[in-house]
């Protein structure tokens, strides 16, 4: 049952979105003069393309906040609305981010954004996703494979902690991230997938 009403429910919808719209890699990219991040390597705007530009503070800076505009979306939605509120804005913002407004909705692959919603939505499960994340990405150094484990044993996680509705968005977000990661799929089996801190 819904806890919050339908008009607070659309203002977290789109004030979420609007926060995952921010894309800060071209922001902070443009910032310190390093080129338009979508003529840079593979074009995408999250924190692995910002490091092929070499500034590793930018791509630091980046993924914080990627990971941060999401963990933020959820806190304020939670405060306001409750939980269901909350599991809408870890939604609307991860959406957000794959599809901005101010970029024509083509956006970045969302691993980052999706971390930092589940470090809010529920803290055991954004500290076991950046585990798996940073083990896979030790391992083999490439951080497309990395997201994708950790992003796919997350749904394990949740099933472990039997949160029916976290379960139904961690799916969802999960859908969306390998649909958005199908050409490094596609690399990763062929094995010309660049590994961290490559230039392509």
């Amino acid at each position: 049952m819904m806890e919050t009403s339908a008009a607070i429910l659309a203002l977290v919808a789109v004030g979420a979105y609007l926060l995952g719209s921010v894309p800060f890699g071209i922001v902070i990219t443009r910032a310190l003069g390093l080129g338009d991040l979508r003529k840079i390597g593979s074009g995408n705007i999250g924190a692995t393309n910002v490091l092929r530009t070499g500034n590793k503070g930018a791509a630091l800076a980046t993924l914080l906040l990627d990971a941060g505009k999401g963990g933020i979306a959820v806190a304020l939605a939670r405060l306001v609305g409750g939980a269901d509120a909350a599991l809408l804005a870890a939604l609307a913002s991860f959406l957000g981010h794959l599809f901005p407004v101010w970029l024509g909705f083509k956006g970045g692959k969302g691993v980052a954004t999706y971390l930092g919603t589940l470090l809010v939505l529920d803290w055991r499960l954004g500290l076991a996703t950046c585990a798996t994340w940073a083990v896979t990405a030790g391992v083999t150094r490439i951080s497309s494979l990395s997201g994708l484990v950790a992003v796919a044993l997350t749904n394990l996680w949740v099933v472990v902690l039997q949160d029916s509705a976290m379960l139904a968005l961690s799916l969802a977000l999960s859908m969306l991230i390998y649909w958005k990661h199908w050409p490094n799929i596609q690399r990763i089996a062929a094995g010309t997938e660049p590994r961290i801190g490559a230039k392509e």
